[in-house]
């Protein structure tokens, strides 16, 4: 982040080139952490490929963390250590498993709303710099099943909260970055 501090929230679509705009804000920096919050999909050929093009682009002496505890990293102390978490996205999807919100249980989204509360005070509250990749679902039409809306309502509330605290936004579509904030 050229020398600066904060908290750098780049949204965009499906292969717009946020993620690779987000590394390039670090690019520099001998020792970031890249936080991968996407499981292993071992029988997912698709997903696998999509990984191993992620870790190519990584500078060889970043440091890897593959977790879904991002508010445990972002209260914990970093150093000068910078942090990218890649994605805001897919630690959305494991919370929303971890409540149970693809079931009828009642109590789901209080769960999820409890995580994704904790995540926002975590963020807002890190003295660590960090540059959180997210995708922007809600541009398209209007999907054509619960789980999906459910999906697409809960990551544009979130993002909203994240773009909320954060000190900058960057929207990439078509690999141009545009700063919104």
């Amino acid at each position: 982040m050229n020398g600066s501090t904060g908290r750098v929230l780049v949204i965009g679509g499906a292969r717009s080139g946020k993620s690779a705009y987000a590394e390039s804000l670090l690019a520099g920096h001998p020792r970031a952490t890249y936080v991968a919050t996407a499981p292993e999909r071992p029988d997912d050929h698709d997903w696998a490929a999509r990984i191993a093009a992620h870790k190519l682009r990584r500078p060889p002496h970043w440091r890897t963390v593959e977790t879904t505890d991002l508010c445990g990293l972002l209260r914990a102390p970093q150093g000068d250590r910078p942090l990218l978490v890649d994605s805001v996205t897919a630690w959305l999807t494991a919370a929303m498993d971890d409540a149970g919100s693809w079931t009828d249980d009642a109590r789901a989204g209080g769960r999820l709303h409890e995580r994704t509360g904790e995540l926002v005070a975590a963020w807002s509250g890190t003295v660590a710099q960090v540059v959180a990749v997210t995708d922007e679902v809600g541009q398209g039409v209007v999907p054509d099943t619960y789980s999906a809306r459910l999906f697409r309502d809960e990551l544009g509330r979130l993002n909203q909260q994240l773009a909320a605290g954060a000190d900058r936004v960057w929207l990439v579509t078509a690999g141009l970055p545009l700063q919104l904030k």
